[in-house]
């Protein structure tokens, strides 16, 4: 190999003349697909070499969300450098550049790293950047269509399986998901991707208590993830007890001690751990748990006031209006509101058309969480799908709680028999989900089908004993 001319981890060539300057590179590499709190180190290749491309492309690509100002310097320092680059290089700044750039096109950033991923299939940093991007786009097709291209180049790469896993699980082929969770699991069973694909899979067949053990024994796995991995598992493990309809104070044993207290750690990512408490507190309100929970709502909506947690993500921001709205922040949830229709306008008119649905959503919770449900409804009509609401960044377990939002609107606005025909679909899906039988027994009780009620009430009750013994 010729002298300054290095390779990745991947094998693909890089201009620079240090040692330590791939190994930060390779470090980081490993960092992001490990969801891994040192992410940081790729700060330390363009200490050791200043006029890598490589290099500076990716710590502008860390800092543009820890520290934006620093991010001018790098590119311009990666930019300066491009003429004498290798493919592979030019390729990384073209897609990272468009990734970063403000007003990006998700469509031409995917394709840029679509092409990347031809020439460079053994590049999961890459593929991982552009299944976040598709996440956000709501496009768990396209995803599945990058994996699937690189995967003959990566059959024993450990990290592939669990990015073949989600995207599978989100588009309802759990056997296949399934499988690849396991392989990724065999190849490195500390994958927290792969672990967080089985525990879905798992969750959506009411395997409840086998997802639970499986969870809490990879737990100890996960102390060098970053906060948002930690608390988003922690929060599959809560729901697993919640559907099943298991004691509050374990839900709330979760939520202290696992999700909450993750704020204590020094390196904790705020936002990550407020979304995940967010998605557990609306669970439990949308349930009527509201004395329990109350304070430490309360407590999240007082941080949430904060702007400096607006429009990090669609979901999050989503979740924040009602929990501001349900606080009495009445304010700050209309401001909120306000800004997410500014930001709306500002796109172009195809995105505006797909945010749609999003922005409704968003003026429902609000409503909801004031308790208005009968505009609440009027908003999301009665044939809302929280399926439907991709675009805004949540997977189908995130926006389950939305059709439980909607499932209790309709109960309170005089629609329980519409309530209960989606909810009997629901059921067909998940038989032995306890929640559903107990949103049945309410929804014939409000109807006054007292027989009907009991006999989903039963079936409740024993499926509450049995999935938890």
């Amino acid at each position: 190999m010729e002298d300054g001319l290095k390779l990745t981890k991947w094998g693909y060539e890089v201009i620079t003349s240090s040692d330590s300057c791939i190994s930060a590179i390779n470090a980081f590499y490993d960092q992001v697909l490990s969801y891994g709190r040192r992410r940081s180190v790729i700060l330390e290749a363009p200490v050791h070499d200043k006029d890598c491309v490589l290099a500076n492309v990716f710590a502008a690509y860390f800092l543009s969300s820890s520290d934006p100002s620093r991010v001018h310097h790098h590119l311009q320092a990666a930019k300066a450098r491009l003429d004498r680059a290798t493919p592979y290089e030019k390729a990384v700044y073209d897609a990272i550049s468009c990734l970063m750039s403000n007003d990006r096109d998700d469509n031409v950033a995917v394709e840029l790293l679509t092409q990347l991923l031809k020439s460079f299939p053994k590049d999961l940093l890459s593929l991982k950047k552009a299944q976040v991007l598709c996440f956000y786009m709501g496009n768990p097709d396209l995803s599945l269509a990058l994996v699937q291209q690189v995967l003959p180049q990566n059959q024993e790469e450990g990290f592939i399986y669990g990015m073949l896993a989600f995207p599978l699980l989100e588009i309802g082929c759990m056997e296949e998901a399934e499988k690849a969770a396991k392989r990724g699991l065999d190849i490195n069973k500390k994958d927290g991707w792969a672990q967080h694909a089985l525990c879905h899979v798992l969750q959506y067949r009411c395997r409840f208590k086998e997802a639970v053990e499986f969870m809490e024994a990879c737990s100890p796995t996960w102390s060098d993830c970053l906060s948002f991995l930690v608390t988003h598992n922690w929060w599959h493990v809560a729901l697993c007890y919640l559907e099943a309809n298991s004691p509050l104070s374990k839900i709330l044993e979760i939520y202290d001690n696992y999700i909450w207290k993750e704020l204590e750690k020094p390196d904790a990512m705020g936002p990550d751990v407020y979304l995940n408490a967010l998605g557990l507190m609306l669970r439990l309100f949308v349930r009527g748990e509201f004395g329990p929970c109350e304070g430490r709502l309360k407590i999240l909506a007082n941080v949430l006031t904060d702007k400096a947690n607006w429009h990090l993500e669609w979901h999050f921001d989503l979740l924040t209006t009602w929990a501001l709205a349900k606080s009495g922040e009445i304010f700050a949830a209309e401001e909120l509101l306000g800004s997410l229709k500014s930001r709306m306008l500002k796109m172009t008119p195809k995105k505006q058309e797909k945010m749609q649905r999003g922005m409704l959503l968003a003026e429902a919770l609000y409503k909801y969480g004031r308790g208005d449900y009968k505009r609440a409804l009027d908003l999301l009509g009665l044939d809302f799908d929280a399926n439907d609401c991709k675009m805004i960044g949540a997977s189908n377990e995130q926006l389950d709680v939305f059709n439980e939002v909607w499932y209790d609107i309709l109960m309170n606005t005089g629609h329980a028999a519409k309530a209960i025909e989606v909810i009997e679909k629901q059921i067909k899906k998940r038989e032995e989900a306890p929640y559903l039988w107990r949103l049945l027994e309410r929804g014939y009780s409000k109807l006054g089908r007292p027989e009907e009620a009991a006999i989903a009430g039963d079936k409740a009750r024993s499926l509450e004993k049995a999935h938890f013994k």
